[in-house]
């Protein structure tokens, strides 16, 4: 995935081949937040699903997901004592979610590009955004959680001058500091109360891609992809030590605000823990990881760090008492939890019947997807990916009429017309797709892209001629519209809410111009 886009992207509509309640995550782990008050966890996935558990006692126990995203989700933050979630996204959007219940209040879509990281002051109730697009945003909470449906504005305020994108954020709890990182290999720190920088930080080699304030916000923690932690005196305007316990770069970083010691991973897989508090600042390895880490989350009690990687299972591990006598082969035990994903999809083949999909896992699984019912068919096992593709290839040829894509490690169908496809290009004999009932001696022609986008708008259900059976789609599946402009999300919907009164009020705005030609009822508002 490239940082910055290029060109100008069709409308297309979109959907995800998934189960109705996906409990967990398909690939990495993009932030984890901990809620004390009744000891949940939050997770943030690149499959674009924010997801709860209860760990109290240390039994795992899944409550619901946040479901509204349409790319990865890159950063959540707790806000409200608990009670609210904001979550940042490739889709460029920044949402607000009810915690406890996984609904989302609202979306906002000031950013232009990729939403990157996230930053919030607990004393102020304000949440930083920033990203690709350069920008930097700052929301107040309480008057978000205040919009409604009549009172839906809100003004935000933004501090522009960064260079590059930009990939870290940490806000000091009283609000007034907050400290931005980019590929620019600089700290930039800025003051929330003027919306101004107030000094510029040298001395990364690389991208700064995690950062971290102490208690009062007068230091500050970085991790760079040059491999190197720094930690810096914003008063002197000077970095005072360099930690280097990382063979690759450090992605990720966890401290208490006491600053006593920092928990540090990257792209080597090491957990590793640094005691600040002495001046040798002896490194001790945790725990090593079998994928890269990309997020951290300290427990509340300091007795352990739950770990998100580019793999779907999230990991806690112990942490030491604290009397440790700085031995760097400090002796780790396993996890003390883990909450388990699944394989990401990896591989795809579209066969040749232009209907029917196989993919491969990160585990070698096999599996069996239909496009136009929007279903996975079956689970092959760990069968020679090459092998199936030849036994399932005919001599028949049937133009290409969707494209399929991996990027939140599911099956996501696209439907666009333009110079690379043609949606509405394929027809097909029914009787050769099977759809048309047994005893049927007609045969005729369809359009597999037009019955598909029929079913979308029209609640999952559509035939291919009056008098002949109906097939349906399931409801709960995920269609999405995205524009022109950078291909952002226009709008998200479910299959069964369809012909809902508001969806359909939606969709009359979002729907693109190349679908309103089809004799649809769904078009008729």
């Amino acid at each position: 995935m490239t940082e910055e886009r290029s060109g100008k992207k069709k409308t297309q509509v979109s959907f995800t081949i998934r189960d109705e309640k996906e409990t967990r995550h398909h690939s990495g782990v993009s932030s984890i937040v901990y809620d004390p008050g009744l000891d949940r966890v939050h997770s943030a996935g690149r499959d674009g699903i924010i997801r709860t558990w209860s760990v109290a006692k240390g039994q795992i126990r899944f409550c619901h997901t946040m479901e509204h995203h349409t790319d990865w989700v890159n950063g959540i933050i707790l806000t409200s004592h608990g009670k609210n979630i904001m979550s940042g996204s490739n889709d460029c959007t920044v949402k607000l979610w009810n915690a406890q219940k996984g609904f989302v209040m609202s979306t906002l879509r000031t950013h232009k590009d990729y939403v990157r990281a996230l930053a919030y002051s607990k004393e102020k109730e304000t949440v930083a955004s920033a990203g690709f697009d350069r920008s930097i945003y700052l929301w107040d909470v309480q008057t978000l959680t205040a919009l409604t449906a009549t009172k839906n504005t809100v003004t935000t305020a933004a501090l522009t001058g960064s260079k590059n994108s930009i990939y870290s954020l940490a806000m000091s709890p009283d609000g007034n500091t907050l400290v931005s990182g980019s590929t620019e290999k600089v700290l930039r720190v800025w003051d929330t109360r003027r919306y101004t920088k107030t000094m510029k930080l040298k001395g990364h080699m690389d991208n700064v891609k995690a950062l971290c304030l102490n208690f009062d916000g007068s230091q500050c923690l970085s991790g760079s992809s040059d491999g190197t932690i720094k930690l810096w005196v914003l008063g002197q305007q000077q970095c005072i030590l360099t930690i280097r316990c990382h063979t690759q770069g450090v992605w990720a970083l966890a401290a208490p605000e006491s600053f006593h010691f920092v928990i540090s991973g990257g792209k080597d897989c090491r957990i590793m823990y640094t005691d600040l508090r002495i001046s040798s600042c002896i490194s001790t390895l945790l725990a090593l990881e079998s994928h890269p880490i990309l997020s951290l989350c300290l427990s509340p009690d300091l007795t352990m760090v739950w770990v998100g990687t580019t793999d779907s299972t999230i990991k806690a591990w112990g942490l030491p008492s604290g009397d440790e006598d700085g031995s760097e082969e400090y002796s780790h035990e396993p996890p003390l939890i883990e909450i388990e994903g699944v394989p990401a999809i990896k591989q795809f083949a579209i066969l040749s019947n232009k209907r029917h999909i196989l993919t491969k896992d990160t585990k070698g699984n096999v599996q069996l997807y239909d496009a136009l019912m929007a279903i996975k068919v079956e689970d092959l096992g760990q069968v020679d990916f090459e092998e199936e593709i030849r036994t399932r290839t005919s001599q028949v040829f049937i133009p290409s009429w969707f494209t399929v894509g991996l990027h939140t490690a599911m099956v996501t169908i696209h439907l666009a017309q333009d110079e690379n496809i043609d949606c509405l290009g394929s027809w097909v004999s029914a009787k050769d797709q099977n759809l048309v009932c047994d005893d049927s001696d007609a045969d005729q022609k369809v359009n597999l892209g037009r019955l598909l986008l029929q079913a979308l708008f029209e609640s999952g259900r559509f035939s291919t001629n009056p008098g002949h059976k109906f097939f349906s789609i399931p409801g709960h599946t995920p269609v999405y519209i995205t524009g022109e402009q950078g291909g952002k999300t226009m709008y998200r919907f479910l299959v069964r809410d369809a012909v809902g009164e508001a969806e359909r009020s939606c969709l009359s705005e979002a729907i693109p111009q190349w679908v309103f030609g089809m004799e649809f009822s769904f078009i008729l508002f």
